[in-house]
């Protein structure tokens, strides 16, 4: 392996922790219809798990209410009992035609568990980065013993890890801050 190629296969690596970090948000319930919440639903469907989004056409007709319309009517029940086993936290309106989540306000000690969740999140982002960093490390010395590179030229790689790092650092910190005001918005 090359340094180069050690560089692009570390922010590959970094890109997916930050792809991670960015659909867990997304299914973060921030008070407001999100189609998102329903992505790890998934209805057993003919014995197979299938998400929610390829049975059904879901909307959001207004702010607080998603609607799911099954294309085949005889999953309305399936799908019902799927959104009450999830963790989303939200009982299903069955009318017999289609399914209505109703988002209640959140109050203002939820709105802090769920800043706190997002934090949390946040911070496990960043150790995933510092362990893709370690390794990347560990990898260079093992290059350098090997006879494969120079000094200058590892210490000049270290530097470009860590600039890298610094840099998926700043963008969790900026998702965290933007999913914080989201949700703290009213």
């Amino acid at each position: 392996m090359t340094v180069k190629e050690l560089l692009s296969t570390t922010e590959d690596k970094m890109n997916k922790t930050l792809t991670v970090l960015d659909r867990d948000y997304k299914s973060i319930r921030a008070g407001r219809a999100n189609v998102s919440v329903l992505d790890r639903i998934t209805v057993d469907y003919y014995g197979a798990p299938t998400p929610i989004q390829q049975m059904a056409a879901v909307s959001v007709p207004e702010p607080r209410i998603l609607m799911i319309q099954p294309w085949d009517a005889s999953t309305l029940k399936d799908i019902e009992r799927a959104i009450l086993v999830s963790d989303i936290g939200i009982n299903p309106q069955n009318d017999g035609r289609v399914i209505r989540l109703s988002f209640p306000p959140l109050t203002e000690e939820r709105r802090k568990e769920i800043c706190k969740e997002v934090r949390k999140k946040g911070e496990d982002g960043k150790v995933a980065l510092r362990n893709l960093r370690r390794e990347a490390i560990d990898k260079l010395k093992t290059m350098k013993k090997s006879g494969d590179i120079t000094e200058d030229d590892e210490a000049d790689c270290e530097k470009k890890i860590q600039t890298l790092t610094d840099r998926f650092v700043k963008e969790i910190d900026n998702a965290a801050a933007d999913k914080e005001k989201e949700i703290m918005e009213l």
